[in-house]
């Protein structure tokens, strides 16, 4: 399956269908907008150095890798090494192939059937796709993502969308961004708590990450953030009204952030079951489909 190049002015895009339908680069101007994936990991199929990589029919976490719907359990693979829960859906770890693509834009697809072992990965039939847009001028350039799932069965099931960008990180690197609330995990990663996203945990003016580790979900989050870097390149990640929940995870010590806009809290399928409301758990009925953008902006700052 051939990689697709996407060429805009200055801008440059590399996607790698194969590996989880990923985004392997995207630079403007010789600087590198996305953390650029190694050849090695492309050699080896490595997504999770992938630059991007989309999140479908769920991100984040399903507790014990155990799903509840309508009254019935659903055994679901463990898919992130011995961690033990299941993680990010199946598009993330499966080969794309390419719809389409032009110098500018390109269309990505897989199909899921729950057959054998994938029936494991996600118990019910889709459909998705993706859709990439570049454009650039002298002033900036604008990578668009849109991200859509299709219900090819007889029968509703829940899900979730979202996508996992990975920025390069430096000692000067800062976000900021408004968000209402931010889940406090356990060991594992799951929520236990929801606070205020004030003091310690607020980004309302733009600061860096700090030197603990960050990987939490931000609720009420107001669509947009911004990044800065040392190196004078200022990115804004915006993202559809549906994708209302925002996941940073900023590893201690690494060259990365990763800032995730996504439509729901983690394990929101079986919090909703056990009676939790506002998990931004959605349904999808047979034959519909749900699209949500993701738009990442580069320029340079003052």
């Amino acid at each position: 399956m051939r990689d697709v190049e996407l060429a805009a002015g200055s801008a440059h895009v590399a996607l790698v269908p194969a590996i989880g339908g990923a985004i392997a680069s995207f630079a403007w101007r010789g600087r590198n907008v996305l953390r650029p994936m190694p050849a090695d990991a492309i050699a080896a199929g490595n997504v999770r150095l992938a630059a991007c990589y989309p999140l479908a029919p769920y991100s984040n976490r399903i507790r014990d890798a155990q799903l509840r719907v309508d009254g019935r359990d659903h055994a679901l693979a463990r898919n992130f090494g011995d961690h033990p829960h299941a993680i990010h859906g199946v598009g993330w770890q499966r080969a794309w192939r390419v719809e389409g693509a032009d110098a500018t834009s390109a269309r990505l697809r897989f199909e899921h059937a729950p057959r054998g072992a994938y029936a494991r990965a996600w118990p019910w039939p889709f459909t998705a796709s993706q859709r990439f847009d570049l454009a650039a001028d002298d002033a900036g350039a604008l990578l668009a993502v849109t991200l859509t799932i299709a219900n090819d069965g007889d029968a509703a099931f829940p899900f979730g969308l979202g996508w996992h960008p990975f920025f390069p990180r430096d000692a000067a690197t800062t976000l900021r961004f408004d968000a209402r609330t931010v889940a406090l995990n356990d060991a594992t990663q799951l929520p236990v708590e929801h606070v205020a996203a004030t003091g310690a945990w607020s980004f309302a003016t733009a600061r860096t990450p700090g030197d603990a580790t960050i990987d939490n979900v931000f609720a009420g989050w107001n669509g947009r953030v911004a990044i800065a870097c040392a190196d004078r390149l200022a990115t804004t990640v915006t993202a559809d009204t549906s994708c209302d929940r925002l996941v940073v995870y900023a590893p201690a010590a690494r060259d990365f952030v990763a800032v995730e806009p996504v439509t729901h809290d983690t394990d929101a399928f079986n919090r909703a079951a056990a009676g939790e409301g506002a998990t931004g758990m959605r349904v999808l009925r047979p034959g519909h489909a749900f699209s949500c953008t993701m738009r990442i902006a580069v320029a340079l700052h003052a």
